[in-house]
């Protein structure tokens, strides 16, 4: 792993590469910042053969320590700060500015995506956004990725040229069923090839560091991933 910065319009947005081979991927990190479990994800995606850059999407808010996974929600104080200061600036509007950045560091003509939590709604928002550069979109327990925000993602469905899957859990107040719905019916109709599913699990299943973290559909979110990827990027 190599620690680099990339300068966006906004400012200077440290990020991590993680080297592994040609196709690249952009990787969105989850609500609760940078830290060691992030990095294992970019490790096994290397692994898995990819070239892989996860952007600080928490940059406006100044350098911090890394997060407690298992008390940033549930502590009061922690959970004030995190959207107070982080969240209410990684916005759908920054966040798709600062991908123009990504992409150009990435250079390659045709990228992966995949995103968690918040990330997963930025990598569909990245998808409409971007549609001749991301091949394939990831998002697992994605964070509002159909609201009625007018700056929600799935209002994007028509401009997305991606093979897109969405992981959901079937305890997750922030993708309820309303919201899955809205989403599928979106992408079928602007015939996204799309697949949505709903694993057993709490939000936040995939990093191995949150309370609701789950070892059997994380293994399932890396064969879903793995196999997207796969199937998509060259």
């Amino acid at each position: 792993m190599n620690s680099i910065s990339i300068k966006t319009e906004d400012g200077d947005c440290p990020a991590y590469v993680f080297e592994g081979g040609k196709p690249a991927v952009l990787f969105y990190m989850d609500g609760i910042g940078i830290r060691p479990a992030l990095f294992e994800i970019g490790e096994r995606l290397a692994q898995a053969g990819y070239r892989v850059l996860l952007p600080d999407l928490f940059y406006r808010s100044g350098p911090y320590q890394p997060m407690n996974a298992k008390t940033v929600f549930s502590d009061p104080a922690q959970r004030a700060e995190l959207f107070s200061r982080f969240m209410s600036k990684t916005t759908v509007p920054n966040v798709m500015r600062d991908t123009r950045a990504f992409l150009d560091w990435l250079g390659a003509p045709k990228v992966g995506i995949t995103g968690y939590c918040m990330g997963g709604r930025f990598a569909l928002a990245a998808a409409g956004t971007y549609p001749d550069r991301i091949a394939a979109a990831a998002a697992y327990h994605p964070g509002n990725p159909a609201s009625d925000a007018p700056e929600s993602p799935h209002l994007l469905a028509p401009r997305m040229k991606a093979r897109v899957y969405v992981g959901g859990a079937s305890e997750d107040a922030s993708f309820p069923e309303e919201q899955k719905k809205r989403l599928e019916e979106s992408l079928t109709a602007a015939r996204v090839d799309h697949l949505i599913e709903t694993y057993p699990a709490r939000h936040g299943w995939v990093p191995s560091d949150t309370p609701a973290h789950d070892p059997a559909c994380a293994e399932r979110h890396w064969r879903t991933l793995l196999d997207l990827f796969e199937r998509t990027l060259e």
